[in-house]
């Protein structure tokens, strides 16, 4: 195994290099460096999960408020917000592998740190506040890093592939995560979920060490200069394939996807449940949120259709949701709920990856994940607000209503820039809603 200075720039092979696979279900972990890089994952995925869990909780604990929880999780999304599209910029210019690494190091350190004073009884909501804002700076490094670096290691013909095993790889952890951090809360207390998930980093440290350089794909890097960030604002602005679907999760993100803040105020409040309750409810969610990703993976391809009907159902069921009249009614609409929002994750992450430059992907992602997450800090504390002030409930359905809201609105503008309408029929005896083009209509009358 070769990791010296220059062990990245050995030659790799490109699109044309490599045979064509055919694309299934599993097909991109047939690739050797993919495979380590997934199997890492899983591992520390499931000890973030674990720390999400154990943390919110532990601030609720603290501090009996909603709006407490709101504010952490803002304070782990600011850095996004605020220097996000330069970590774009950086993932552009930097070798991905060595950056992996030591962005890898850095969030295993933050878990040990929250662990040690959790155990030790010192721990105050100040330091989970500084711990969430540290992991969110080292985030905003990571994640276009992370998200472009799959490209290098699968290949163009396995990328939509490999976008959807990330989110099955990555719910999948979010099904061990939340019940085994409510056993770990309920019997021993936070510390140990922090302490577990600072451990886990070590999976994935150890896949980046273990990977064939050579069997990389190549992708040019950016060189230094400026105007870069400008340049890749340019670029999406002038597409609108790249442009509306990224204001479509920006929505979502900020609004909808505030689940933290809504589950432990069900759980506190209406359910009168415990931690244990919290992450069966969490589980549920990444139950469907599984089934959407292998879905997805399955599928193939990513069509903006399937992105806004996705978008619409998951705003309509967070609504019906918000006012089911029992726990276990309440507890099965997760998973729909979970489904449909993971595939509006990954079917917005797959086409904006797959519709832009190789050279422009750090940048690109960057914002793509700047307006997911980095919208949170805008939408947390409000929606926490919103949800202290009015209920659980109220709270739920406003954040569905916008997300709903978006789609309808995004549908229409993406159907206007294509030259599509709405047709109304039948098929088989059963009516049908579809988008044709214009001038099919036109003939049609």
């Amino acid at each position: 195994m070769s990791t010296g200075p220059g062990a990245d720039s050995a030659p790799a092979p490109t699109a044309t290099d490599t045979p064509a696979r055919k694309a299934t279900m599993f097909s991109s972990l047939k690739i050797r460096n993919y495979r380590l890089f997934a199997t890492g994952q899983v591992v520390s995925n499931t000890g973030t999960w674990m720390q999400r869990i154990a943390q919110d909780w532990l601030v609720l604990s603290l501090t009996g408020s909603a709006s407490a929880v709101g504010i952490t999780i803002a304070l782990q999304f600011l850095p996004m917000l605020l220097f996000g599209l330069y970590g774009g910029v950086l993932a552009d210019r930097l070798r991905k592998r060595p950056l992996l690494i030591a962005t890898n190091s850095a969030m295993a350190l933050t878990g040990i740190a929250l662990a040690v004073l959790t155990l030790s009884g010192h721990v105050q909501v100040w330091h989970v506040y500084l711990t969430a804002f540290v992991l969110g700076l080292v985030t905003v490094v990571d994640n276009p890093a992370r998200q472009s670096f799959v490209a290098e290691m699968v290949g163009p013909a396995q990328l939509g592939n490999a976008v959807s095993l990330n989110s099955a790889n990555f719910q999948s952890a979010r099904l061990v995560g939340p019940a085994v951090a409510g056993v770990l809360i309920t019997a021993v207390g936070s510390g140990y979920a922090f302490l577990f998930n600072g451990l886990s980093f070590l999976a994935p440290i150890a896949g980046l060490l273990l990977m064939r350089p050579r069997e990389l794909h190549k992708v040019e890097r950016a060189p230094r200069g400026k105007g870069q960030l400008r340049e890749g604002l340019r670029y999406v602005a002038g597409r609108p394939e790249l442009i509306w679907p990224i204001v479509l999760v920006g929505f979502i993100g900020t609004f909808g996807f505030n689940f933290p803040i809504w589950l432990s105020a069900f759980v506190d409040d209406v359910f009168h449940g415990d931690a244990g309750t919290y992450g069966l409810l969490n589980t549920l969610m990444a139950a469907g949120s599984l089934a959407g990703a292998l879905l997805a993976a399955r599928r193939g391809t990513s069509r903006l259709r399937v992105l806004v009907g996705a978008a619409v159902l998951f705003g309509l069921l967070e609504i019906v949701t918000a006012f089911a009249p029992s726990f276990w009614i309440f507890a099965a609409l997760l998973v729909p709920i979970g489904m449909f929002g993971l595939t509006v994750n990954v079917t917005a992450n797959s086409s904006v990856q797959m519709a832009t430059d190789p050279l422009m992907r750090g940048r690109v992602m960057s914002l793509f994940m700047m307006v997911f997450t980095g919208g949170t800090p805008l939408g947390a504390p409000l929606v926490g607000w919103v949800t202290d002030t009015y209920g659980a409930r109220i709270g739920f359905a406003a954040g569905g209503g916008v997300a709903l809201l978006a789609a309808i609105g995004i549908g229409v503008m993406l159907a206007r820039v294509g030259g599509l309408r709405l047709s109304v029929g039948w098929y088989h005896g059963h009516p049908r809603l579809r988008f044709v083009p214009r001038e099919q209509l036109a003939t049609a009358a």
